[in-house]
């Protein structure tokens, strides 16, 4: 059928839901046309959209249709996998707990047992729930931290990580072999319990977490010593992260910990940010002002489903400053190594693990402990997949794992990003250098000073709606087929092609990348600086992200805003 006709299927369909009809009836006509041209993409991360109604948005009807798919796949596998059962937590976004219940109403048809987090909880608890239950999968209600007019759907596989691509790939072929979603069957909740189907998780689910989070302190004479002097301040942007969070630190001995309490209220509106991003500095405006308040050394932010984690450090002045993804985990990975070191617990055959658009400092701090650095691809999936690969093969032993969007693992006891993890080891490395009379971004300074001052940046371009996914696709095809020789004016001196598992050097010579395929071009500039260019998994945007390394900061500063000319050159041809 074309959109119209899908259209007016749910137009007229006689039981539409309450809420997906008055979004229904509210549409105008371009809107109509945005809703329902195209099924919302189901990637290796799951699904994510705006809520309303028609098959390109968030709502019952799509849930219904990812968890139908699921339940199908399941079966395909076997008995085995359904009476494993499936994981289910949310967050506080619009519908979330809705979707979540929704999600395992459609799995009891199938005779398949969820274990529901009774509220909501931070995406790596449901992480850890697949493992602590040994489930054959989970989904995360989330939309992470898109605006609040979004919600989203992750799907994660056995082992705790998101879906593997090829497990993906063959859920999305059981999804789209569902004619309607509105049709789907459902089980009532009184019904899974009868069954036998529905097994509610609480606070005996979090204190098997947070007894695992206990091992992420590395030095705990250290917290000791520190507990009362060193100030923090914790925003959970109005989402997940509030209780955990809160538990974490305290169990783990802090005990000058400022909660935003304007912030602290789950709140689907978001209420007191324009993004719940811990990226943006904007969400920072509370608990600066908190911070100034009780003269805070560190002030931290998680995102609503409490997988990515900000920071903002105190300045000399008194004034804070919001340091980056690379920055934080630059500061973590030097200072968990080197505790290591002193402590005598570093293991000869230690491994980072890094996507390939994050920052080459971490690589340059593990190098100079000795320690692998071992890139992945854009997705934590990717990190989770080299930990299962160490633990089989007994290769390498996992310490630590980020992206540049502000993800970190330290335990991997969860396969995601988890900010409650970041969030003690952060306050720990504050409180190492507040015991040496340094606040957090002395402790910058002095890894630039040590390593070389590397900058980064990320551009993204949002083009929304049918004409934006055949704009991405069209710049894509053109960057390949041009084949760039110069950023900034400075030359590339090898282009490698994700896509076509190709290097391609500067005399024209090719050699293979032994990486799966992705859609992502990056360049590896003569100085060592470098571009990557991919469009995003779970939006619709286009990204480029920029890394320089200088003697100066001055020096790194000049290259960056050099390449940034280059691209937005690239962008207005």
């Amino acid at each position: 059928m074309n959109w119209e006709n899908v259209y007016h299927e749910w137009k007229n369909f006689e039981n539409l839901d309450k809420t997906v009809k008055e979004s229904l009836d509210n549409y105008t006509h371009k809107q109509i046309e945005d809703a329902f041209y195209e099924p919302l993409s189901f990637g290796t991360a799951g699904m994510r959209g705006q809520l309303g109604a028609g098959i390109n948005r968030m709502n019952i009807y799509t849930v219904r249709q990812a968890t139908k798919g699921l339940a199908l796949f399941m079966e395909s596998v076997g008995e085995e996998a359904k009476q494993k059962g499936v994981a289910i937590a949310y967050d506080s976004r619009h519908q979330s707990a809705e979707f979540a219940l929704e999600a395992a109403k459609v799995l009891g048809v199938h005779g398949i047992p969820s274990y529901l987090c009774q509220e909501l909880r931070p995406t790596p608890e449901l992480s850890f729930a697949v493992r602590h239950f040994q489930t054959f999968a989970g989904i995360m209600i989330t939309a992470s931290h898109n605006p609040a007019e979004y919600n989203g759907y992750k799907v994660y596989g056995s082992d705790g990580g998101q879906m593997p691509p090829q497990d993906a790939d063959a859920l999305t072929t059981f999804i789209r072999s569902i004619d309607s979603p509105l049709t789907i069957d459902v089980l009532t909740q009184t019904e899974l319990e009868e069954k036998g189907l529905l097994h509610l998780q609480g606070e005996q689910l979090d204190k098997a977490y947070l007894d695992l989070v206990k091992t992420v302190t590395v030095n705990p004479a250290l917290v000791k010593e520190m507990a009362k002097e060193m100030t923090l301040v914790f925003t959970p942007l109005h989402g997940a992260g509030k209780e955990l969070g809160e538990k974490a630190l305290k169990q783990a001995g802090f005990e000058s910990v400022y909660l935003v309490k304007e912030q602290a209220i789950p709140d689907g509106n978001f209420s007191t940010v324009a993004l719940p991003n811990p990226e943006d500095p904007k969400a920072f405006e509370y608990a600066i002002a908190l911070g100034k308040e009780t003269s805070a050394d560190v002030l931290i932010a998680t995102d609503p489903d409490a997988d990515r984690l900000g920071a903002a450090v105190k300045m000399s002045n008194g004034e804070y400053r919001v340091i980056t993804g690379n920055q934080i985990a630059s500061l973590m990975l030097d200072y968990l190594l080197n505790a290591h070191i002193q402590a005598g617990t570093l293991p000869k055959n230690g491994a980072v693990a890094k996507s390939i658009v994050s920052s080459e400092l971490p690589s340059k701090i593990a190098a100079h402990y000795q320690v692998e650095m071992v890139n992945v691809l854009t997705g934590f999936k990717f990190i989770a997949d080299k930990i299962k690969q160490y633990e089989s093969d007994l290769s390498k032993t996992f310490l630590f794992g980020f992206e540049e969007s502000y993800g970190y693992l330290v335990k991997p006891f969860v396969r995601d990003k988890d900010a409650i993890q970041a969030l003690v080891l952060l306050a720990e490395v504050a409180a190492y250098y507040k015991k040496k009379g340094q606040t957090l971004y002395d402790g910058l300074q002095a890894i630039y000073e040590k390593y070389g001052y590397f900058l980064e940046e990320t551009i993204s371009v949002t083009l929304s709606g049918i004409e934006g996914v055949a704009k991405i696709q069209s710049l894509m095809a053109k960057f390949r087929k041009e084949q760039l020789k110069t950023f900034g004016q400075i030359d590339v001196s090898m282009t490698q092609d994700f896509k076509n598992s190709k290097s391609i050097h500067q005399n024209g010579q090719e050699t293979s990348l032994d990486m799966p395929s992705a859609d992502v071009l990056k360049y590896i500039l003569q100085d060592g600086s470098w571009v990557a260019i991919r469009p995003s998994g779970t939006e619709p945007k286009i990204k480029f992200y920029i890394g320089v390394c200088a003697t100066t900061q001055e020096e790194a500063q000049e290259k960056l805003r050099a390449i940034q000319v280059s691209i937005d050159e690239l962008l207005e041809a």
